[in-house]
């Protein structure tokens, strides 16, 4: 499944990558030929009639502006450069950071992705911190460490993390319309797959809401926030995914998916909103996943619950 990505102004540097992807016909009659199927830099460059070198700056720009992923396959006469879409719609938000009505107002939290209430998972698993990693990798003994709140990047191949949210706030507040929980992840494969499918589950007091079918665990280019150290060989970045609650039920990346809806929350009888995200390792694709703080992968949050009220 493709990423739909929304952009606003308070986030200049990203949106003009993308505003200057989007500006050349060129890269646009790029973006309709992979929109079905991937394609080299040979078979692009042919099929638009320009070198192969002017394709590979135009893709270069694409990637870097979050618009396509690209791989390395072994061909004929080296490796071949395989371009494949990885957005399915783009949105600008005008009104930065506006999702409510005149009227309304929005609370959000950010929740480091190291602050887990409980955790159950199972090796290849890490955790490492903006400058490095915190325990020697496939051990579980440096989840439990106090430096753990300093997590940048957590991978493991099943079990799950649970983040709980103190509800002492949101208790006092009037006609909450939504509550949302938006974070950056993808699978977890030795290095990095593209292609790794993995399917997370996304458990709201205890109760499975949704599952991402994640595509793949990406690499092939940095990520835009990964340090320096991060050897580009490892997970690179993963996708934005949104779980939104509100009165009439429960949407994932603004899908609906349930029929779960914020009554059935009992905000006002349970002093924490829990969130759990994990691996069930009976899920029909047990692929793992990584998790990314705000100095990891692509995009600079951590876990953050939005309340609209």
């Amino acid at each position: 499944m493709k990423e739909r990505i929304t952009f606003d102004l308070s986030d200049i540097t990203a949106s003009a990558k993308v505003a200057r992807a989007l500006s050349s016909e060129i890269r646009l009659q790029i973006l309709r030929l992979i929109r079905d199927m991937p394609l080299n830099v040979s078979e692009l460059a042919k099929l638009l009639q320009i070198p192969i070198s002017s394709t590979g700056v135009h893709i270069n720009t694409l990637e870097e502006a979050g618009l396509v992923i690209t791989t390395s396959k072994p061909g004929l006469r080296g490796s071949q450069k395989i371009c494949a879409l990885r957005i399915s719609n783009i949105s600008f938000e005008i009104l930065t950071d506006r999702t409510a009505t005149p009227g309304e107002n929005v609370l959000l939290e950010a929740m480091p992705i190291g602050n887990y209430f409980d955790f159950q998972i199972c090796a290849p698993c890490g955790i490492v911190s903006d400058s490095g990693p915190l325990d020697s990798e496939d051990r579980t003994s440096g989840f439990y460490m106090p430096e753990r709140a300093n997590a940048q990047l957590i991978w493991f191949t099943s079990g799950y993390l649970e983040y709980r949210f103190s509800t002492e706030r949101i208790q006092k507040l009037k006609n909450i319309k939504s509550i949302s929980f938006s974070f950056e992840i993808c699978s977890e494969a030795p290095g990095y797959r593209n292609d790794w499918k993995s399917d997370i589950g996304i458990h709201v007091n205890e109760i499975l809401l949704a599952t991402i079918h994640s595509p793949g665990d990406y690499g092939g280019r940095r990520g835009r926030l990964n340090p320096e150290w991060w050897d580009q060989n490892n997970t690179q970045f993963g996708m934005l995914h949104e779980l939104k609650i509100t009165a009439n039920g429960t949407y994932l990346d603004e899908g609906f998916v349930g029929e779960y809806c914020l009554d059935s929350l009992n905000l006002q009888e349970k002093p924490y909103l829990s969130l759990r995200i994990g691996v069930d390792p009976d899920a029909h694709y047990v692929g793992g996943l990584n998790l990314f703080g705000e100095k990891f992968g692509d995009y600079p949050q951590n876990i953050v619950l939005k309340i609209v009220y």
